[in-house]
């Protein structure tokens, strides 16, 4: 499979490395949650709020799952040959990430404080950001006028109801989806790492510094 092109300064095609951008953006997901969960367990929800903040963290976890999986549908492996606008396409021109921001928020949630879902959630967003300016520059490039026809008519990130048209039918890629679904599962394993943490809280391995809403 030949992948897009872009056009150098000289006129001649250079191709793009999107394999090389989704490295990337796995490389400042890792990153961002390691620097997260680093400073976690110095702080505790409070008790009142708890139960219910991961109650909603769960449900959120299981929207990411679920969505994630759904523009896996559509996009399958397509990224590389066209611009896809249809489904949740046409809503925004990135859903898969923002199902991932609420998945972001999902599990912060899971540590029962409502501060910390809404601070992995930025985290998230301010990580996918610079991604997906990079992905941009690539697409621009590689299909010029389509895209930009594209990226005016359809918001970055903020859904956009009123934009919403599908597809008559879909050819869809199991491998694509699977794994999609596969890689969504893992924002589940945030239920028992806090789990742990909270545990190793009231054992005293870690000093509570405050306690958040």
């Amino acid at each position: 499979m030949n992948l897009p092109e872009q056009h150098g300064r000289d006129g001649t095609a250079v191709p793009i490395d999107i394999q090389g951008v989704q490295k990337w953006r796995k490389l400042f997901i890792l990153a961002g949650l390691f620097a997260l969960l680093a400073w976690t367990p110095l702080v505790r929800a409070r008790p009142e709020f708890e139960h219910p903040v991961e109650h909603l963290g769960l449900i959120a976890i299981m929207i990411c799952i679920f969505g994630r999986a759904w523009c896996s549908l559509y996009i399958g492996g397509r990224k590389k040959q066209e611009i896809v606008s249809n489904g949740p396409y046409s809503l925004c021109r990135n859903p898969l990430y923002v199902f991932s921001f609420i998945g972001a928020f999902g599990v912060g949630a899971m540590s029962g404080s409502l501060t910390i879902g809404l601070v992995f959630a930025l985290a998230c967003w301010g990580v996918f950001r610079a991604v997906v300016e990079r992905e941009e520059r690539f697409l621009a490039g590689a299909f010029g006028a389509t895209y930009e026809r594209y990226r005016l008519r359809t918001p970055r990130f903020l859904p956009d109801l009123r934009l919403w048209r599908d597809e008559a039918e879909l050819t869809v890629r199991p491998a694509f989806f699977l794994r999609t679904l596969r890689d969504g599962l893992v924002f589940l394993l945030a239920l028992p790492l806090f789990e742990l943490l909270e545990g190793l809280q009231q054992f005293g391995w870690f000093s509570v510094i405050f306690q958040l809403p």
